[in-house]
């Protein structure tokens, strides 16, 4: 019988995801890369486009990556159910802690992120595992789940970790993923959309940005971050020129990637 809930939990959750990646990755794209790519040109990070092979290799390892974090989800939520703290009651710690847990779940996987990210930066794990993720050094939405197998694994233990450091409602959870894959397309997104001299204020300072994480896969080093740059800005790994790109992408340029918009698909 739990074999049996496995498998339905397992499939249902895998359906989710992907419907979820298709809706919201392929609406931003589209919207972006074909309806405002000349609107907001002056937005935009890197003037040329990926091409048709490097969405068609994101989408392929995103599909990968959706199917491990269906299974570690099914695992967590079945199979290891009973050992967890996760709950499905709301009455059992009120709705005051059921709000209160999304800015907890929140500093968890920043931290999480930010550590399990630059352990992948050591060269012998990057050849092995994270090099797959920048193949896209300049990304777009399709790119959000795009990791190898193993970085899928290790992307997927916050599911794990969360299960047994802190009582999460499963529907907070649900809720957390869906804001954290948003994110996750944003920082792929190629355009900046905070606005002009947001960096320099008093919250922007530490909120992580599309540019910062886009210049991390144009160069491949620093801005390790996924929600913030705390940890960042706390251990040096916020790049010095950071700021400067921020300014250069939210202001108006000179460029119009109309022609460019058709090629990046040829």
């Amino acid at each position: 019988m739990i074999w049996e809930d496995f498998f339905f939990r397992w499939t249902r959750i895998a359906g989710n995801v992907t419907f979820r990646y298709f809706l919201i990755a392929g609406t931003v794209f589209f919207l972006f890369y074909f309806i405002l790519n000349g609107i907001l040109a002056s937005r935009k990070m890197q003037a040329k486009f990926p091409k048709l092979k490097d969405y068609s290799r994101d989408i392929t390892y995103s599909l990968i990556t959706i199917l491990i974090f269906a299974t570690m989800a099914a695992v967590v939520f079945v199979l290891l159910s009973p050992y967890t703290l996760y709950y499905r009651d709301v009455e059992k710690f009120g709705w005051g802690y059921f709000y209160l847990s999304f800015p907890l779940m929140f500093l968890i996987h920043d931290a999480y992120f930010y550590w399990a990210h630059r352990l992948m930066h050591h060269p012998r794990l990057f050849k092995a595992i994270h090099k797959v993720h920048h193949y896209s050094t300049n990304p777009s939405p399709w790119t959000a789940y795009a990791f190898h197998p193993f970085e899928a694994v290790i992307e997927a233990g916050i599911i794990l970790v969360l299960g047994f450091v802190l009582p999460v409602h499963q529907a907070a959870f649900g809720l957390f993923m869906l804001f954290q894959f948003s994110y996750n397309v944003y920082g792929h997104l190629g355009y900046e959309l905070y606005p002009k001299n947001f960096q320099r204020t008093w919250i922007g300072r530490w909120i992580n940005t599309g540019t910062a994480h886009n210049q991390h896969h144009q160069y491949f080093h620093g801005n390790y971050g996924l929600y913030t740059l705390i940890w960042d800005r706390i251990f040096g790994t916020l790049r010095e020129d950071y700021e400067k790109k921020f300014d250069q992408v939210t202001k108006p340029r000179d460029y119009t990637p109309k022609e460019e918009s058709i090629k990046h698909l040829a």
